[in-house]
């Protein structure tokens, strides 16, 4: 059902052997109690960590790889979403929140944080998304007023993605300073007074991955604590945007191939009227349809893999695919769930679970129809 691909080299294979293995040890056994508690173990992102799968673009000095390729990034997303190991927590932490780490902190900052998000005792989780802002950015009402020797944050976030085990969290807020204008991106350590979790949100899908809402309360972030320069945060939320929805994307066509191999074995397998469903032409006609797509999106998505490994894909392309590939994963999801019958609708079928998991990815990270203002915008109109 997998079509052939060009586009990686035997390293990356042999990474892809490695997690996927690591993955059948440790992740697929626990699924069901993680699915039923909304949280992943501790001590699993620490064996990730230990094998190298967490944070591997950071330098080598922190504990890191230094690979800054990626196809590698790619091909845990991938594998997350083949084997359908029920956590976000690798795209979070490889492709959205580190970079914002190696890529903007400062040596003394790099100092302070990379060993523990590299060795995974410190979880990581970015706080952009506020109850009434949603896609918009510039809608942010949480604040970052100065004080004596930094900045105190009040306001609050929602929707956020490792929440209730974030350690570190880097929160937009909107500066209150006289002399500066923007959004800044701060800090924040979960032991900090003022700081609060709120429930941990119950979910359509996705349910063992833990999202929260967070609350600060004046709390404290000193000078030392703000990534890049304050005021400028917006700038520097949009240059990451790329790859975090490319990052979609890629899990979005990767679950898409695997729910249709699941369900060609199904349709070939199940009868009705004396025959196998997938024999009956509406059926074989649809199937036919969906893995021609799929097919047109594999190779979509990996140019464009192949561009974000040389920095080159731009922003509006990744938008793009981001919605494309995320609005056929749902199609797909949807008719494959149907092909299934009334199976589809049991939570003992995977395809259930990756039907509710898939709704959200055309809503986080942007929706699809911001994706298209976006590219819309790009082309002059």
């Amino acid at each position: 059902m997998r079509s052939p691909r060009t586009i990686y080299g035997p390293e990356h294979e042999q990474f892809r052997a490695a997690f996927r293995s690591f993955l059948q040890r440790e992740a697929l056994p626990h699924r069901e109690r993680w699915l039923a508690d909304g949280i992943i173990d501790r001590d699993f992102w620490k064996k990730a960590a230990a094998d190298g799968f967490v944070a591997f673009t950071a330098p080598e000095r922190f504990g890191g790889l230094g690979i800054d390729d990626f196809r590698f990034n790619a091909v845990i997303d991938e594998e997350v979403a083949y084997l359908g190991a029920a956590t976000d927590a690798f795209q979070l932490t490889n492709d959205i929140v580190g970079p914002y780490f190696w890529d903007l902190a400062s040596p003394e900052q790099q100092e302070r944080w990379l060993p523990g998000i590299v060795d995974g005792s410190t979880v990581p989780a970015i706080a952009m998304t506020e109850p009434g802002t949603g896609s918009d950015l510039r809608g942010i009402r949480s604040t970052a007023t100065r004080t004596d020797g930094g900045w105190l944050v009040n306001g609050s976030k929602t929707f956020i993605t490792s929440g209730i085990q974030a350690d570190l969290i880097i929160v937009a807020a909107k500066v209150v300073d006289p002399e500066i204008n923007g959004i800044g991106l701060f800090v924040v350590d979960a032991t900090t007074p003022g700081f609060r979790r709120g429930r941990k949100l119950d979910k359509v899908g996705r349910q063992a991955q833990d999202t929260a809402e967070l609350f600060f309360d004046d709390v404290l972030v000193p000078d030392a604590d703000v990534l890049g320069e304050a005021g400028r945060g917006l700038p520097l939320l949009m240059g990451n945007l790329a790859q975090e929805r490319l990052a979609m994307a890629v899990s979005a066509i990767a679950d898409a191939e695997q729910a249709l191999q699941d369900t060609l074995e199904y349709v070939s397998t199940r009868t009705a009227f004396g025959a196998p469903v997938g024999t009956f032409q509406a059926n074989r006609f649809s199937m036919a349809d969906m893995v021609t797509e799929v097919r047109i999106g594999r190779v979509y998505v990996d140019d464009c893999i192949e561009r974000q490994s040389r920095k080159a894909l731009p922003d509006a392309e990744a938008a793009g695919a981001k919605y494309w590939a995320t609005e056929l994963q749902w199609r797909v999801l949807d008719r494959c769930l149907q092909l299934h019958g009334g199976y589809g609708y049991m939570n003992e079928y995977d395809i259930a679970r990756r039907w509710r998991d898939a709704r959200v990815q055309r809503i986080y990270g942007g929706t699809s129809e911001i994706m298209q203002e976006i590219v819309g915008r790009s082309i002059g109109l």
